[in-house]
């Protein structure tokens, strides 16, 4: 089975990076439909190390505001929402429940470097796969990573061994503020089959 192009265009080829936001809300509902849907997609013996907080208060966004770079604060200031996609170091502790056929907890307990590796890698898997959700689900994303990640961290992580990553502003894009879509590199500058 394949997805036809009306949904490829969706996702991908007419997608763009949202920097101008609708004043129109996000629902909870909305926001639960996309985690549900990411939740499914690949990691590592599915460890899922991924750990995402949808700021979406004032009060919230308040907090986060002082972490953004200047060019990023008012695209996340007027975003309905802004998810901090982050990545939990101690995520083999769950590994007896996501993965019971074999214990893979013990592959990482002590072994500090493979745990970084690993929650970092398939945490950023974990977020792109969100913004692919949000964009099946019908909004428009903003992925950006111009931010401290040591004040987000200490404003929404004390006291946890979860790191944050990257953020993507999620909401509905006003596409009239939209620079023309930049190019890609083809295949044969990027990519080889051997």
């Amino acid at each position: 089975m394949q997805l036809d192009d009306r949904s490829l265009d969706l996702i991908f080829r007419e997608a763009h990076t949202h920097s101008n936001w609708l004043d129109k809300p996000v629902s909870d509902a909305l926001l639960h439909q996309i985690y549900d849907l990411m939740k499914w997609a690949p990691t590592s013996a599915n460890g899922c190390p991924g750990r995402f907080v949808f700021v979406r208060s004032a009060e919230a966004k308040q907090r986060l505001l002082p972490a953004m770079a200047p060019d990023n604060v008012e695209k996340t200031r007027t975003a309905p929402v802004t998810v901090i996609v982050g990545y939990d170091l101690e995520f083999y502790e769950k590994l007896p429940r996501l993965f019971p056929q074999t214990d893979a907890r013990s592959w990482y307990v002590g072994n500090q470097p493979l745990i970084a590796t690993t929650a970092f890698r398939n945490g950023t898997l974990q977020g792109a796969y969100l913004l692919i959700a949000a964009r099946a689900l019908g909004l428009d994303a903003g992925p950006m990573s111009g931010f401290d990640n040591e004040k987000v961290d200490q404003e929404f992580f004390a006291g946890t061994r979860v790191k944050s990553n990257f953020v993507i502003n999620l909401g509905y894009g006003d596409s009239s503020k939209l620079y023309p879509r930049n190019p890609r590199l083809p295949f044969e500058e990027a990519a080889q089959i051997l």
